[in-house]
């Protein structure tokens, strides 16, 4: 059977291969895997999600006219991934599976495997394979920061799945601090605070992610003071991320910056060229893209800012090659990439940049936000120039008191988490102050 269906699905392929441009036959069809063929049903195996949705999307009429050339008969298709069973054969293994994925919510993307090494993440990888390895025993809580895009998720995932393998009656439990929140609020709403406190007490692994919006919110922190010390106490697994170290999240109480600094805080920072072609090879290689070296060093040349887009970039050019019938080169990448690579080079923010945007809203002089005078009228508009020094710029708080008359980095966060509060409290300044930022981004 499974001979027959091999010839039958070549004789389809030599069909649909004077259809198509070598380039689209090549990348979207070539790597197709016929699986079975019964009930005038043929399941077909594409190599991942983004070449399945190509196939049922644009190419489904034409593998079927095919098929029915062949065998003279209309044969519905039916695409699967590799290691997904059909519509028709799923089963309580699977379902309980799904209902196992569901409940530690951990994306199957996302291990040690796919993971790529370079110098600006190697550090956190180690600390995080050590927690994997030995949860609750190595460093507990593991506190990962890093900006958007470049694997904290990633990593945090890629432990649950390490915890997981090795002992999969583990409870793992992965949430953003927004859907904790969000659950704490409906729990109170509802009455049924028992069971949130149940829900994240009892288990042994918890990842937050994004820990840095619980920040100003002094119920969500209340609640999770309690849930970290209950954990930690019980000797579970606590894993955390956010976009900067704990001392410097702006509103965050003392209590918990202090337990997020009891064990070990591991930084991501922006992968090097080097590390961001490693990143394409290993994209190109698990979606069986068929990609020139060039193009990849084309594009991590051309993407600096995080990993997300990067690997949309790659896709981006592989699609554009796929629906206009072309090669893969460095022109159709450069028209495929177009608006990307011109939108990521934004206007570059400087701290004289802000100063001059504050001073002229505030009808203040440059100097005075260097100056030692203390009225509100100075103080106020020096405390905004230093709220978006650290929201806008990559600056360490030492340095942005530095660039502010040498004022010790608590000054800049006492102003960071005043002006935060001040803004979530008064609509008009907020209004003000979106309207500086947007001129300094040049929006």
């Amino acid at each position: 059977m499974a001979s027959n269906l091999d010839n039958i699905w070549n004789s389809v392929l030599s069909i649909i291969k004077v259809e198509l441009t070598e380039v689209s036959y090549n990348t979207w069809l070539k790597t197709v895997i016929p699986i079975s063929l019964s009930n005038k049903t043929i399941i077909l195996a594409a190599p991942n999600d983004f070449t399945k949705g190509i196939l049922e999307g644009r190419y489904l009429n034409l593998i079927k006219n095919a098929i029915k050339e062949v065998v003279k008969e209309d044969y519905a298709i039916e695409f699967i991934i590799p290691g997904e069973e059909s519509v028709s054969n799923k089963g309580q293994a699977i379902e309980k599976e799904n209902i196992e994925m569901h409940r530690s919510q951990l994306n199957p993307k996302y291990s040690f495997n796919t993971f790529v090494i370079g110098n600006s993440n190697r550090f956190a990888h180690a600390a995080s394979l050590a927690v994997a390895e030995a949860p609750a025993h190595a460093y507990n809580p593991l506190f990962i920061y890093g900006g958007v895009g470049l694997g904290k998720t990633h990593l945090m995932h890629a432990i649950g799945h390490y915890i997981l393998s090795q002992n999969p009656d583990t409870k793992v439990m992965y949430v953003s601090s927004e859907k904790f929140t969000n659950e704490l609020i409906n729990s109170i709403r509802e009455y049924r605070n028992e069971e949130f406190r149940n829900k994240y007490r009892n288990i042994d692994v918890l990842l937050v992610d994004d820990i840095q919006f619980i920040a100003g919110k002094e119920g969500t922190q209340e609640e999770f003071f309690h849930t970290f010390n209950a954990l930690h106490e019980a000797n579970k697994q606590i894993i955390i991320s956010s976009d900067r170290p704990p001392k410097e999240i702006p509103t965050l109480e003392d209590r918990l910056r202090s337990r997020f600094e009891w064990g070990l805080i591991a930084d991501i920072q922006a992968p090097d060229l080097e590390t961001r072609i490693a990143i394409l090879r290993k994209k190109a290689n698990i979606e069986n893209l068929e990609v020139p070296d060039e193009i990849m060093e084309y594009i991590a040349s051309k993407i600096h800012s995080n990993i997300r887009e990067l690997e949309g970039a790659l896709i981006r050019v592989v699609a554009y090659s796929s629906l206009t019938n072309k090669d893969i080169t460095i022109e159709l990448a450069e028209e495929a990439l177009k608006d990307i690579i011109s939108n990521n080079k934004p206007k570059e923010i400087t701290v004289d940049l802000i100063k001059e945007e504050v001073s002229q809203n505030f009808n203040i002089k440059i100097d005075d936000f260097t100056s030692k005078k203390r009225t509100r009228a100075i103080a106020f508009p020096r405390q905004i120039a230093m709220y978006l020094t650290r929201e806008l710029t990559d600056l360490s708080l030492p340095k942005i008191g530095d660039e502010f008359g040498g004022r010790d980095h608590t000054t800049v966060i006492h102003a960071c988490d005043k002006i935060n509060a001040d803004l979530q409290a008064n609509k008009d300044l907020k209004d003000k102050v979106d309207y500086i930022t947007d001129r300094l981004k040049g929006v």
